[in-house]
């Protein structure tokens, strides 16, 4: 997610103008037939597509460019959107994405929901033996993140997270060097991410006659709509769906430092930490914020600033970042190294999307570029740093238990919250 995604989040596009963006390259009887290329539509992996907001118009885009799958079905909230892409793949429009997971002929489903459906869609779609694309951050809470890791590891279905930095060359090459020891044993490792903020009217009103609030609610808990709720930047900055930017934006960063390196588990996880919780205006999420973490011998300092995750040894430092332009060494013949793959301790993607649909096909978790275990550790990452922030303690997590090791009772009660059923 780098600037100009945030940007093109807040852009709400009309329907008319989301099924013009996407028909110009569809032709339905190459697609249907099949060519040398493309594979005929029975061999094709079906996909049916939840939430089609802004990153769900991306991902519907990513799908096309991958000839091995097929979009078959589209489910949104609002109406624009879901029967502008399902025109556009020729599928089937629902307003409930349990009219996907119903059906026995799609074979993976990919969540680009708000945050606070992610875990309890990825739940449901596993109970119905669909594989998953979910879009970042993962749970609302700990206890969701735990739920669903082990929903996955007992399933053995295919996870997949939109972590897209993962199939980015330079963000591989950055830390697999960092694997390798080119920089000498971790002593720090700083991570920035995009700031929150504050603001967000409270005015209630009608929601749009084509939009199905009570449904966008989900699990979320009943409230009254407002102009500001349903849209970025309140789907990130509002706690009743959200994190914020904790995990909105930190989960990229440090996801990063997860795949770079396993100083979280070592030993015991120690957070402090500041930041800001409005009290004015719709959004209460965190922001401001300024952690210290102690990840064993590796201190980790995690502060709002451009998306970066860098790096620092005994022997030099490499930083990290979704623009290639921001990744840097202290040697620059460090990002100039060309790799032997036999050599690589971390998987190579090219297209992130492919790399989920090879994966289906294969019906092999292994061959994602991410992992299900992998995802909890940097989501949890976030809430344990808000879980700090918000109660104003000093936080203990243990890597090798997955438990909360120091901290009140007020601290353990954030690790979970009522969530209504749907």
């Amino acid at each position: 997610m780098d600037n100009a995604a945030v940007t093109r989040r807040d852009a709400i596009k009309t329907g008319a103008a989301m099924a013009t963006a996407w028909a110009a390259p569809y032709i339905i009887s190459t697609r249907a037939l099949g060519t040398d290329l493309i594979p005929p539509a029975s061999d094709r992996i079906t996909v049916g597509h939840i939430g089609v907001g802004g990153r769900g118009r991306a991902l519907f885009g990513a799908i096309r460019q991958v000839t091995q799958a097929q979009s078959v079905a589209v489910s949104d909230c609002f109406r624009s959107r879901r029967e502008a892409l399902a025109n556009v793949c020729r599928g089937d429009a629902y307003v409930d994405f349990r009219s996907i997971l119903q059906r026995d002929d799609i074979d993976a489903v990919i969540i680009a929901t708000p945050d606070h459906w992610h875990v309890p869609i990825c739940e449901q779609a596993v109970r119905s033996g669909k594989h998953v694309y979910v879009e970042k951050p993962l749970g609302l809470t700990i206890e969701q993140n735990l739920t669903c890791q082990k929903a996955f590891q007992q399933s053995g279905l295919v996870f997949q997270y939109g972590t897209q930095q993962r199939s980015m060359p330079h963000c591989h090459l950055a830390c697999e060097m960092v694997r390798r020891g080119a920089i000498g044993s971790l002593t720090a490792i700083e991570v920035d991410a995009p700031n929150g903020g504050e603001g967000g009217s409270l005015d209630e009103s009608a929601p749009p006659d084509e939009f199905d609030f009570h449904r966008w609610l989900g699990p979320a808990p009943r409230t009254a709509y407002t102009r500001d709720r349903c849209k970025p930047p309140g789907t990130y900055w509002i706690y009743d769906q959200s994190i914020g930017y904790l995990a909105g934006w930190g989960a990229h960063p440090l996801d990063l430092m997860i795949w770079g390196s396993d100083a979280d588990q070592a030993e015991p996880i120690v957070v402090e930490g500041t930041g800001v919780v409005p009290t004015d205006g719709l959004y209460d999420t965190v922001y401001n914020w300024d952690v210290k973490i102690k990840l064993g011998q590796v201190d980790l300092t995690f502060r709002p600033g451009a998306d970066r995750t860098k790096f620092i040894g005994r022997h030099g430092w490499i930083q990290v970042a979704r623009s290639r332009d921001r990744t840097v060494a202290s040697d620059p013949d460090l990002l100039d190294t060309r790799l032997e793959q036999s050599d690589n301790h971390l998987k190579l993607s090219r297209h992130h999307m492919a790399n989920f649909i090879d994966a289906v096909a294969a019906k092999d978790p292994k061959r994602t570029v991410t992992s299900i275990e992998e995802s909890v550790r940097s989501d949890t990452l976030s809430h344990l740093c808000d879980i700090a922030i918000r109660t104003e303690e000093r936080i203990v997590w243990d890597p090798s238990t997955q438990t909360l090791t120091e901290g009140s009772q007020k601290a353990r009660s954030l690790m979970t919250r009522n969530h209504l059923a749907v």
